[in-house]
């Protein structure tokens, strides 16, 4: 069934995870019967989490009913994080590979710093990796002098594709576009518990068989692999994503492919709807909108 299009505010999914902390609700406007929320799906279509739409015709339709058979295969999930903790060193797959053994896609993803504590830091691939060392590592609780830690601020931007060892740290915000996927291969935990007093799972061998010990070139190459332009944060074979910080108009147009709108500070319109800081409107395949602010921060997102 043809639905009519126009730009549909979205209700995000949130998720408690023993990590996360309490901005996306003090700060971002984010409502939810959790003590925590750890992450925010701001654009989901998944049997784990699915948007509503809050707006217009369609409010209270979810956003699978809306789309149809669009739904089937959505490509991308898009997230806020908020790490009070630091999160599991861990890698994702490739699509290959997690079609085999897991029947997923596999996952390449970037993250946008919205913002960090001084001295924040994250985990952003390896030094001096060799698999036999890596594993006895893992093993003797060591593995931290593997990890490559780099100092994060606000606006830094991190593309990681699959095969990226990666863990995100303590006091930082994050906006992540990734693939439509949840596997992940936990590689070190710090010897955490989870809510049932058990150590969380670790997935080593699985892990070893997918990490790349990638150089920074090698990551521009596939971030940048269909092009860069000015306002460009990623283009690669997956998705396009970019960012503008408003001071009157811009024009979207969704031509192949749906365009998702993420606020991050400030506030304005999208094709007449209002959007606020930590609020998402999806622009439906076909349709274009005018996108108006002040002071308006946003990241937009396109599937390929």
């Amino acid at each position: 069934m043809e639905r009519n299009r126009y730009p549909l505010k979205l209700t995000a999914v949130c998720k408690e995870i023993i990590w996360g902390g309490n901005r996306l609700k003090s700060e971002y406007g984010k409502v939810a019967d959790l003590d925590k929320i750890a992450e925010s799906w701001e654009l989901t279509v998944r049997h784990d989490g699915m948007n509503v739409i809050e707006n217009g015709e369609y409010a209270g339709m979810t956003l699978g009913e809306y789309l149809g058979e669009e739904a089937n295969g959505f490509p991308l999930l898009i997230k806020l994080i908020d790490a009070c903790d630091k999160l599991s060193i861990q890698v994702h797959p490739d699509d290959t590979y997690a079609r085999e053994k897991e029947g997923e896609y596999g996952k390449t993803e970037m993250w946008y710093i919205v913002d960090a504590e001084p001295g924040a830091k994250l985990v952003y691939g390896l030094k001096d990796y060799d698999k036999d060392s890596f594993r006895a590592a893992v093993a003797d609780g060591t593995l931290e002098r593997y990890m490559n830690a780099v100092d994060v601020k606000k606006g830094d931007v991190f593309f990681i594709p699959s095969g990226l060892v990666h863990a995100i740290g303590a006091g930082i915000l994050i906006a992540e576009i990734q693939q439509s996927s949840n596997v992940t291969y936990r590689v070190y935990d710090y010897m955490r518990r989870g809510k049932d007093g058990k150590l969380r799972e670790l997935h080593v061998d699985k892990a070893l068989d997918v990490i790349v010990d990638y150089t920074e070139d090698e990551i521009n190459a596939i971030r940048y692999e269909d092009g860069k332009d000015d306002n460009a944060l990623a283009n690669c074979r997956y998705f396009k994503v970019d960012r503008f910080v408003l001071d009157g108009d811009i024009t979207l147009s969704a031509d192949s492919s749906f365009v998702h709108i993420l606020a991050l500070s400030g506030e304005g319109t999208v094709g007449g709807v209002p959007i606020r800081k930590g609020e998402s409107i999806l622009l439906p395949r076909g349709l274009e909108a005018t996108v108006s602010g002040k002071g308006l921060e946003i990241i937009t997102s396109m599937a390929k």
